[in-house]
Order: C-alpha cells, then structure tokens, then sequence
C-alpha cells in the first residue's frame, strides 16, 4: 500500500491533485478569515510571525500563524509514515541564512511569496503578473549559475536532535498561539488588532488546512521555484503541472466564492510600481534558485529533517523583522477620496533589493565547485 501511495504521489496525477488541493483551500481560507488575496502567504505569514514575536513592532502584521505551524508538522507527519525523515544538515549553512533574508526582503518588497504571486493573479490582481515574470528571470537566473558549476556542497546525515528542532521549535508556537502567555507588561506576544495581521481563519481550520497541504506538498515535492527551474533546465512539465492546477483552481474558486476583482490599482495589500514588483520578485527568484527550493519547499523540507532547509526559513523570520524595523518593505496602494497613491518601497528598500542582487549574484559567481 505504501509503495502505491508512493507512486501515485510520484506521478503527474499525484501533483496536479497536490495543486488542485492548494487551489482550493487558499480561498477558502480567504472565505473564513485570512487577508483578501492571501488565504496563503508563506512570506507573510513568517512575518507575521516575526511580528508576534517582537522581531519587528509594526502593530497591523502581528500574528502567529498556524498555517506556517502545520506545513512543518504536516510534512514531518509524512516523512515518517513513509520512512523519509532524515535528518540532515552541513551544506554551506550560513549562506542559506543569508539567502532566506534577502528572498524575505526581496518577497516583502512585492508584497507576497510565489504562492501569493499565484493567489493574487486569480484573485484578479494584475500586479501579480509583473511578479511572477520577476520571479521566472530570477530563478532563470539562478539556473544559469547553476550550469556554470554553483553548489551550496552536498548535507551530511546529522544526529536525529537536528532534525527534531524545527518541528519542535513549531510545536512551541503552536503553544504559544494557544495560550498567549504575556511575558512582560508590554509583550511580547504580539497581536494586532487591526490591519492584516487581526484577519485570520479559525485555529483548528487553519491547522488543519495545513496539515494537509504539508502532507501532500512533502510526498509531491510541490515547489513553485522547482517547478520553473525544472522547465529552464531540463524542459521538465511535472512540477509546473501542480503550479498550474494551483492556479486555474484557485481562480475557479474565487469565481465561485466571489472572490474574483480584476484590476491594478489599489488591490488588497498590493502595489501597482511595476518596476519593484518586477525586480523584488527577481531578487526572491534568484535567492530560492540559488537555496533550492521556494519558502514552502524550505518549510517542507525542514520537516523532513533538512537542518539546512531549517536555517533558510530562520532566515527569512529574521530577515521579516529586519525589513520592517528597517523600512525595506512595499508599501501599499493607497485610494482616498477617487486619489489614488502609487505605493511600492522606499529609497531603502530600493536599496535593499540592489544589495541583494548583487550578494546573490557574488554568491553565484564564488560558490561554485572547482575541479
């Protein structure tokens, strides 16, 4: 029966129905609570995190989310029912650190992850489309250094303690969430009472909606990053079949739910400066192309046992309160009185985006294998 499952996950059918299952359950979660367009933001969500825990104080993004709690414990639930969890850790730790930062600021500069970029494309969000180009020619970037010999080097089977951390580090915030202990007159927890950050779906909904994403996306492999990769480097359609299904089915629900608002300007939690919604974007394509995977796949694999995988999501967690303690971030449209006012990031984040193109592609040239 195991090897079965294993097949069928394996096959194209077993990710197109790991797509269609995201497709459907983002908007859902939109439906019962969660941000407009955002029913799933891995980016958002950690730093929603960062802001519960006092890694930034911008008061309307403050919130510990259970969905980035699930995907870990979801897929660790897999890996074990399928002998997979493997602990494993050594592959140039520090830059993955490094690279989860940028991707975050990159990712907070355009306002959403590959999978936001997706959910709010079929929400009617135009300004999705400039990011997903951006995230296509940074991750083909990222490809062309990895045909020029880049490598991170290979992970090391690690003590079973490496592989437990992460999970256990979720299961704490998921105490956390549940019981919100006050640790000093003034917090931290944080959790905002207006803004994004005050919107979310049910706990157990949210948990359970990401349990089973966490399950499915670890026996699929599902990557948005993976599945672009895969059709630059090898002309491979198996991953980009489950980002398709994620999108068309998402954009059907949302027809059906109502959900569904075309335009450009003023959308929720969005930007319409096409230049930075392009370049944020490339930034995070590159820095998960040069990682190995999309945030949800860092999350995924961190379940699995990936210490590597875990310090890239510690990474954009950091990298989350960096940007907003340091104003890096995008801000959004604006529409008072008919007047609308163009958002985007300021000088500093204009900046951070530069800097982080030009590490990632320091990165690229430097870390590759000599022969």
């Amino acid at each position: 029966m195991s090897e079965r499952l294993t097949r069928f996950f394996a096959s194209r059918w077993g990710i197109l129905l790991a797509g269609a299952i995201i497709g459907i359950l983002a908007p859902l979660l939109q439906k019962m609570g969660n941000p407009t367009n955002m029913g799933i933001c891995v980016a958002c969500f950690e730093r929603d995190i960062a802001g519960a825990l006092g890694l930034h104080r911008v008061a309307t993004v403050q919130y510990i989310r259970p969905e980035i709690i699930a995907f870990v414990l979801g897929s660790t639930i897999a890996a074990l029912l399928f002998r997979e969890f493997r602990p494993r850790a050594g592959s140039a730790p520090i830059v993955r650190f490094l690279l989860g930062m940028f991707a975050m600021i990159g990712g907070l500069v355009f306002l959403g992850c590959p999978w936001r970029a997706l959910l709010r494309l079929a929400g009617g969000d135009g300004n999705a489309i400039l990011g997903l180009v951006g995230l296509v020619t940074g991750v083909a970037a990222g490809v062309w250094f990895l045909k020029q010999g880049y490598s991170l080097g290979r992970a090391y089977r690690a003590p079973a303690a490496v592989g437990w951390i992460m999970p256990a580090i979720m299961l704490g915030l998921l105490l956390l969430l549940l019981f919100r202990p006050q640790f000093t007159q003034d917090g931290p927890l944080f959790f905002s009472a207006e803004g994004p950050g005050s919107k979310h779906a049910p706990i157990l909904i949210s948990l359970g909606a990401g349990l089973v994403i966490g399950f499915l996306a670890q026996r699929t492999r599902f990557c948005t990053m993976g599945a672009v990769r895969d059709v630059i480097l090898m002309r491979d359609t198996h991953l980009i079949t489950g980002v398709g299904a994620l999108l068309v089915v998402a954009f059907i629900v949302n027809l059906i739910l109502g959900q569904f608002n075309p335009g450009f300007a003023a959308q929720p939690v969005a930007h319409s400066n096409h230049l930075w919604n392009f370049l944020g974007m490339a930034l995070a394509g590159l820095a998960f192309a040069l990682a190995g995977g999309c945030p949800g796949r860092q999350l995924f694999m961190a379940g699995e046992g990936d210490g590597d995988a875990a310090l890239f999501v510690l990474g954009m967690i950091f990298g989350a309160g960096f940007a907003h303690n340091w104003a890096l971030t995008g801000a959004p449209d604006k529409l008072a009185e008919g007047v609308l006012t163009v958002g985007g990031p300021g000088p500093y984040g204009q900046a951070a985006v530069i800097l982080g193109l030009v590490v990632c592609v320091v990165l690229g040239f430097t870390m590759r294998e000599r022969k």
